[in-house]
Order: C-alpha cells, then sequence, then structure tokens
C-alpha cells in the first residue's frame, strides 16, 4: 500500500511557480512530461494508494491526491485548480480526473473559473472518498489504512485493473476483459477462506464476519 501524505499544516501548494520565470519552452516540457510520469506510476501500482490530506492542496498537489485511490480529507481541506491564475491550465491530470468523478460542468467550472473546494463538498461531489473533522483525520485514516493492510490485496490489484481499464476503454472495455482479470482470483487462498466464510454466514442467515487476508 501507499500513502501520501504532508508533516506540515498544507498537503502541497504545487509546483515551485517561483522558479519557472525565465525557463525556456523545453525545460518546462520536460517538466510537465516528468511529473506526469510520477503521478501515472502511482495509478499503475497494483497496491492500493491513499492521500491524506489537510490544509491546503493546490495545483499539482490537488492532482497529486487525484492520482490515489482513496483521498481522505479533513472538513476544511480547500481543494483547488489554481492554474488559471497564471493563465495555465491542469498540466497533471486535473482536468480529465475530474471529469471521471464529477461530471465535464463541474470540472469546467473548477478548472476555469479556479474555485476552492472545501473538503466537506469534495466529498458530496465525489473527489474525496472519506472525510472527517480536522481533529480526528489521522483516526480516520489510520482506520482505512488498516482495513486495507488486513484486506485482500490480490482482489484490490484486480479492481484497479479493471478501473483503469474502464477509464481508458469505458464499460465495454471493462467488460471485454473481466474474465482475464478475475479469473486468477478463483483458487487463491485468500478467495477459498472467503467463500468458506461466506457460506458459513448464509447459512446461519448472517452476514459475513469480517476477515484478515494474507494477499495470498
Amino acid at each position: 500500500m501507499l500513502v501520501i501524505r504532508a508533516e506540515g499544516p498544507n498537503f502541497s501548494l504545487g509546483g515551485e511557480v517561483r522558479e519557472w520565470p525565465g525557463k525556456d519552452l523545453n525545460w518546462f516540457r520536460t517538466f510537465v512530461a516528468e511529473i506526469n510520469s510520477s503521478y501515472r506510476a502511482i495509478e499503475a501500482l497494483r497496491v492500493p494508494t491513499v492521500a491524506v490530506v489537510q490544509g491546503l492542496a493546490f495545483g499539482g498537489g490537488f492532482e497529486l491526491a487525484l492520482s490515489c485511490d482513496f483521498v481522505v480529507a479533513a472538513t476544511d481541506t480547500v481543494f483547488r485548480c489554481v492554474e488559471v491564475t497564471t493563465a495555465m491550465l491542469p498540466i497533471a491530470g486535473a482536468i480529465q480526473r475530474l471529469v471521471e468523478r464529477v461530471g465535464r460542468g463541474r470540472a469546467s467550472r473548477f478548472a476555469m473559473l479556479g474555485e476552492a473546494i472545501p473538503g466537506a463538498m469534495a466529498a458530496e461531489l465525489g473527489i474525496a472518498t472519506h472525510v472527517a473533522e480536522p481533529d480526528a483525520l489521522e483516526r480516520v485514516a489510520a482506520e482505512l489504512i488498516t482495513r486495507l493492510a488486513d484486506g485482500p490485496t490480490l482482489s484490490y490489484a484486480a479492481t484497479r485493473t479493471l478501473l483503469k481499464t474502464w477509464s481508458s476503454g469505458g464499460v465495454n472495455g471493462a467488460d471485454a476483459t473481466m474474465l482475464d482479470i478475475c479469473m486468477g482470483l478463483f483458487n487463491t487462498e485468500d478467495a477459498t477462506r472467503g467463500f468458506v466464510n461466506t457460506a458459513k454466514a448464509f447459512d446461519a442467515d448472517e452476514e459475513p464476519a469480517e476477515m484478515v487476508f494474507s494477499g495470498k
């Protein structure tokens, strides 16, 4: 599992624009390519990724959070596409990933107008997957991280693959690859134990109990 968090009061203010004036176009192109390569590498991982966000998450910091599966945000967190204030646009994937999460209309609004998105609103819109009061952020994040760490990691990897397939190929693309993605799970130790656990629960007319999986 990958957990991304900041030690200071803010998650990230994004790119160090104070260093940009005077740079040439080739430098900027290389910089943008490297940032995108780094963020896409996070998305390509086969383990769950969690961004724990407090304070300000602006520009590239916002895009870094959007590269993760789970975004745990404090209610007073502020997400913002600030690039429009410099006559630029989000260069590390925010627009297309916001469209995926909140739709084209809202993505246009946030990217073109640079409107702030409070943590509570981010949760309502589906940008943040979890939200907590500032003093409870670490507890909520720790509970999620523990749950993921104890979960069926092979299943998580397959789920991430299917989600990425949907992102690039839509429902038809995901349907076409479903068999190839899921068949490898059937005979794993985790699935075998999970089937037995669920079967016993169904026999007793109960919900399946939580399990700790081994990742095998």
